[in-house]
């Protein structure tokens, strides 16, 4: 066999093996998703969403988990948004090349990778004892804050990263400052990857439970937050912690919430792709 037919059959085996693994996923997560559809949709009514938890299943909602997963989202997205941003930008636009500016690099791009246990660890020691804010929503949303912010830091330089020199260059003709560049030019042209990334971030937090859980969220609240040092409880924990109860009734409700979940999961992601579709018609380099 020679040598170039080789490499032809090669790709071709290769792309037929990546087209088996997409197709694979995806017929799992239709299963999945039929699954949760088929055992919770009938238990999806205004009372479950406007109830408290309960010891008795038909009279369990999820009112506390939503408020606080609301909670938790707007509290977070506050921290990062400007962070993450200036963060971005200052890496991007502003940092020398170094040795140290290239660790700070490798080292906010290794963070994505961290297991979220560690930043439970992490927002328990720093936020809960030594800042004083205990199992609070305060806490929790801090502590979610640094487990996405690297997400939004390296969107914000990616999307920087994509703007042409000859912006900038034009920018500069015109007599405007660096600052102004940015603020006038770079960024409004980058917008679109931003707000992708930042949403992509949030997408990620209203998933996750286990750093949550180190913090301080409760598996039961029969009470909506109503400041940031409330105790609160989200939609992860209220699923696990019906799941893992041996009642039927119980597995119905946690499909409920999961629909409930996956609804706000595919909401922003939707928003996340409208977004950057939009900015791809709206700018072509």
């Amino acid at each position: 066999m020679s040598n170039s037919l080789y490499k032809k059959i090669s790709d071709i085996l290769f792309k037929y093996f990546g087209l088996a693994c997409t197709f694979f996923g995806l017929i799992i997560l239709c299963i999945f998703i039929q699954n949760i559809l088929s055992a919770g949709i009938g238990r999806l009514d205004w009372n479950f969403l406007n109830s408290f938890p309960s010891r008795v299943a038909s009279k369990a909602g999820i009112l506390s988990a939503l408020a606080g997963t609301l909670w938790i989202i707007c509290l977070t997205t506050i921290i990062i948004v400007p962070v993450g941003i200036a963060a971005g930008i200052y890496l991007e636009e502003y940092a020398k090349k170094s040795t140290i500016g290239s660790l700070i690099e490798i080292n906010i791009t290794n963070l994505a990778g961290i297991p979220s246990i560690i930043y439970g660890l992490l927002g328990l020691e720093v936020f809960g004892r030594l800042l004083g804010m205990g199992g609070s929503i305060l806490a929790g949303s801090c502590t979610l804050s640094l487990l996405v912010l690297p997400i939004v830091i390296v969107s914000t330089r990616e999307s920087l990263k994509a703007v042409p020199k000859t912006l900038r260059e034009a920018s500069f003709a015109l007599g405007a400052s660096k600052w102004q560049t940015i603020w006038n030019a770079t960024l409004p042209a980058s917008l679109g990857g931003i707000l992708t990334g930042i949403i992509l971030a949030i997408s990620r937090a209203i998933g996750e439970a286990a750093p949550l859980i180190l913090v301080g969220a409760l598996a039961y609240v029969p009470f909506v937050p109503n400041s940031l040092s409330s105790e609160f409880t989200v939609l992860p924990i209220q699923i696990f912690n019906w799941v893992s109860r041996p009642q039927k009734a119980f597995m119905i409700n946690s499909s409920a919430a999961i629909i409930v979940l996956l609804g706000i999961t595919f909401l922003l992601n939707g928003i996340a792709v409208y977004l950057r579709l939009k900015q791809e018609k709206r700018v072509k380099w």
